[in-house]
């Protein structure tokens, strides 16, 4: 693929820090304070990061500006911290990437990879694969009736039943979650991605978008949800509650930590420990973090 040079070496560079040992990483989207099912994620990516001996760096997802909430982004940092989950570098906030963004959209239209596509959600319908309506029309990339396009991704015929031609660049302007999440997990040199099984499904998606680039994915590790108590994922759009909730009832930051890992077995009810006292405990097992994979490796 014909990159342009300062994309090829920012790609390159990720491929470089690859080889250096263990990326992980925690991205969470500042839509409001993070939930116990965030907070387990990150405490598992963050153990895995550290029993390879690797690095942990914190992406915050913040492209989507319509659902961003103030103060998200400082409470997520502040739960972090109290939890004990340092992290690598500084944080990496996506709204200050957008020209990598951009580039490689711009890369890919050059390679005629990627075209306009007008059809509207309600003509598609809520969650059907899109069959490539607009794919060998002779479309515009203009405004047309107040109005942009999509543009997506040629997805390659290997992938396209399963997924279908991917958005990269959203009728409103914003950049595709698909491309920025790609482009973020190449350019950061991430090896692995742990997040949680609600998102097993968009990986042949990311897969996708990664071959488009010529690149190899990193592998991915997805863990159980965290349930209510009427079995339902939690979810910030629900307000499920968060650290605020313990903090009131005067939970310390160890007796949430235990309550964390014990929901996975990794450690006894009501444990109580630091985040770097649980890293000691499962150093000492044949097997860390087995139990913790809700899908295989991938």
């Amino acid at each position: 693929m014909n990159l342009p040079d300062h994309l090829r070496a920012v790609l390159e560079s990720g491929r470089q820090k690859r080889l250096l040992g263990y990326r992980g990483r925690f991205a969470p989207t500042p839509s409001g304070p993070l939930h116990l099912g965030n907070l387990r994620t990150a405490l598992i990516s963050w153990l895995q990061a550290r029993l390879n001996n690797g690095e942990w760096l914190l992406r915050i997802d913040d492209l989507d500006t319509p659902r961003i909430r103030q103060g998200a982004t400082e409470s997520a940092l502040a739960d972090l911290r109290w939890l004990g989950l340092t992290w690598d570098g500084p944080v990496i906030m996506q709204s200050r990437r957008l020209g990598l963004y951009d580039s490689c959209l711009s890369a890919l239209r050059g390679e005629q990879m990627i075209y306009p596509c007008r059809c509207s959600r309600r003509q598609l319908g809520a969650g059907r694969r899109y069959p490539g309506t607009c794919r060998d029309m002779a479309r515009g990339w203009g405004l047309q009736d107040g109005r942009l396009p999509a543009w997506r991704l040629k997805v390659k015929a290997v992938d396209e039943p399963r997924c279908g031609d991917l958005v990269l660049r959203r009728s409103d302007g914003f950049i595709a979650y698909h491309l920025s999440t790609v482009v973020d997990e190449l350019a950061l040199g991430i090896t692995e991605v742990v997040r949680g099984s609600d998102l097993a499904a968009v990986c042949i998606a990311q897969q996708a978008v990664i071959a488009s680039l010529e690149e190899h994915p990193p592998s991915y590790r997805h863990t159980p949800l965290l349930c209510d108590s009427e079995g339902q994922k939690l979810s910030k759009r629900e307000r499920a509650a968060g650290l605020a909730a313990l903090q009131e009832k005067q939970w310390s930051s160890q007796q949430v930590v235990g309550w964390l890992a014990a929901s996975l077995g990794l450690v006894d009810q009501h444990c109580s420990l630091s985040a770097s006292e649980l890293l000691q405990e499962i150093r000492a097992r044949p097997v860390p973090l087995q139990r913790c994979w809700d899908q295989p490796d991938s």
